[in-house]
């Protein structure tokens, strides 16, 4: 036992797994500005390509890592394969809403390859055709699978791996993030990492150097920085008709130097080779083709500005942009490199997102989009009006709310003020209101039940009553139901009595025209009058005329 202890004491204790990386973006050979984005620091890798036309593949790609790298850290609670996953559909949704406040960007979308060491576990997400290479104990694999049309006829043996690169199809998506999706299927997994492995993360660029030249380049080149700017210039050598993004990482323990270094300054992004300005980007945006990503500039928009008046393609409109310098308070709280798109946006000012989604935004007191325009006191002038505006729309809010809710009172009030004459158990009932219902609310309640029984009136009047019969108030009402007891009708008697006569003495007149003199009886005036014309109306009222 004494001597096992100082065995257990001189095990080194295992110190926390971080990463070490470089990255870089190059838009290429052909293309007029670069859609790739990719941001990478000691707990968090993440590469974007985007696609959707002149306008909308840098927005999606930049929006999607400016919202993801506030994750760069490695305090989870177990729950970090959870959170990763979470977010990305969170940038799934902002996506949506971009589209939403700019039609034009419709169609647009990117891919997502990310990495994010916590706990001493790699945990991965990935959905699109960016990849992910792993090599370890010697072993260099894919890790991540291309989400597209090739693959999937490669996965159910309809087609060769050697033939998916001449595929016309190649290029065609079948998953990706943007506002077709609102809840896009990823592939999440967690591995366990150990020291000395080494991850490559790449958009689809990288594609157009062979697969064999890649791990040679992977295994041989040790220094990170010299294996990415290797591995980008074969790409440009290739051609490069598309834009390329290399992140090399490699996993390793933290050391006391790592742990002293609380912040480092902003990595400069490359300059922007070929930008378009954003109203030209959005004056030429068009929506992704049905297959694959959407074409984009064959060459380079001539007449190329002066450094100090380019701009970004990204819409500077789109929702409420950031100054620059909250974005570097959050990006110097820690060491990374941020390339691309999203290093453009973050140079430029102009970022691509909707306030309060990350501790940046929350943070944000000048919302703007150039980021050589601070004055805190300029930012309150600008927003001071839209209080009286608030103050306003409320007031007339509450006013029509009043007009409603005084409205539907004195109507409900005048309801109540009626009567009307309906059915119920079977017998002739007296209703206050009326007969008609608003929504789940019944406008009337039962007043009294008669002793009238339904099938003791004729026909016609039993009709009425389940029709109901309205009634100008409680006296008139109970008159109504006196004329259903007395004489089965609704009409009273006396009614029934003036009108007969009326109506009797029509059919009588011809008949005493026909003689060509008077009677003699005529001179009795007890004869004139006929029997007829009294037992007709009690006739008629027996029948319910």
């Amino acid at each position: 036992m004494a001597d096992e202890t100082p065995a257990d004491e001189a095990k080194p204790a295992q110190r926390p797994l971080i990463m070490r990386y470089a990255a870089r973006s190059d838009v290429g050979r052909i293309r007029a500005k670069n859609d790739d984005s990719a941001y990478v620091g000691r707990h968090l890798a993440v590469v974007a390509d985007g696609m959707g036309g002149h306008a909308g593949g840098d927005v999606a790609s930049a929006a999607t890592v400016l919202d993801m790298l506030h994750l760069d850290h490695g305090d989870y609670d177990g729950d970090a394969v959870t959170v990763l996953a979470d977010e990305i559909q969170t940038a799934n949704s902002l996506l949506s809403e971009l589209v939403h406040i700019n039609p034009k960007l419709a169609g647009m979308g990117t891919t997502v390859t990310s990495l994010l060491l916590a706990e001493g576990k790699l945990h991965i997400a990935h959905i699109g055709d960016s990849r992910a290479y792993r090599l370890r104990d010697g072993v260099f694999e894919q890790v991540s699978v291309d989400h597209t049309f090739v693959q999937r006829l490669i996965d159910e043996g309809r087609l060769r791996p050697e033939e998916a690169e001449t595929h016309p199809h190649k290029n065609v998506l079948m998953r990706v993030l943007g506002d077709v999706d609102a809840s896009p299927e990823l592939d999440v997994d967690t591995m366990d990492v150990k020291p000395g492995e080494r991850w490559l993360l790449c958009s689809d660029g990288l594609n157009y150097v062979a697969g064999h030249v890649v791990e040679r380049t992977v295994r041989e080149t040790k220094d990170l920085r010299e294996c990415v700017e290797t591995l980008v210039n074969l790409t440009l050598e290739a051609g490069s008709p598309d834009n390329v993004t290399v992140v090399m990482v490699e996993i390793v323990e933290e050391t006391p130097d790592d742990v002293s270094t609380a912040a480092v300054d902003v990595v400069p992004p490359a300059p922007v080779m070929e930008a378009a300005t954003a109203d030209s980007a959005v004056e030429t945006a068009a929506a992704a083709a049905a297959e694959g990503e959407a074409p984009r500039p064959a060459e380079p928009a001539a007449g190329k500005p002066d450094a100090a008046e380019q701009s970004t393609s990204t819409d500077p409109h789109l929702g409420e942009h950031l100054s620059a310098e909250v974005l570097r308070q959050e990006l110097s709280s820690r060491p990374h490199e941020l390339v691309g798109a999203a290093a453009t946006a973050a140079a430029s000012g102009s970022i691509p997102t909707i306030a309060g989604r990350t501790v940046a935004r929350r943070a944000a007191t000048v919302l703007t989009h150039k980021a050589d325009t601070p004055a805190t006191d300029d930012a309150e002038e600008i927003l001071e009006p839209a209080k009286p505006r608030r103050w306003v729309t409320w007031s007339i809010a509450a006013s029509v709310l009043l007009v409603l809710t005084v409205g539907l009172w004195l109507g409900y009030a005048w309801t109540q003020t009626r009567y009307y004459i309906g059915e119920f158990d079977s017998r002739v009932a007296i209703y206050n209101g009326v007969s008609q219902r608003l929504g789940p609310i019944q406008l009337s309640t039962l007043e009294a039940v008669t002793e009238i029984r339904m099938d003791s009136l004729p026909q016609f009047s039993q009709q009425r009553v389940r029709q109901t019969v309205p009634a100008r108030d409680l006296y008139d009402a109970q008159r109504i139901v006196k004329n259903l007891e007395g004489t089965g009708t609704i009409a009273p008697a006396d009614e029934c009595l003036t009108a007969s006569p009326t109506a009797s003495a029509a059919p009588t007149a011809p008949a005493t025209a026909t003689p060509p003199a008077p009677s003699p009886d005529t001179s009795n005036p007890a004869a004139a009058p006929t029997p007829s014309p009294s037992a007709s109306p009690t006739a008629l009222c027996g029948v319910g005329q």
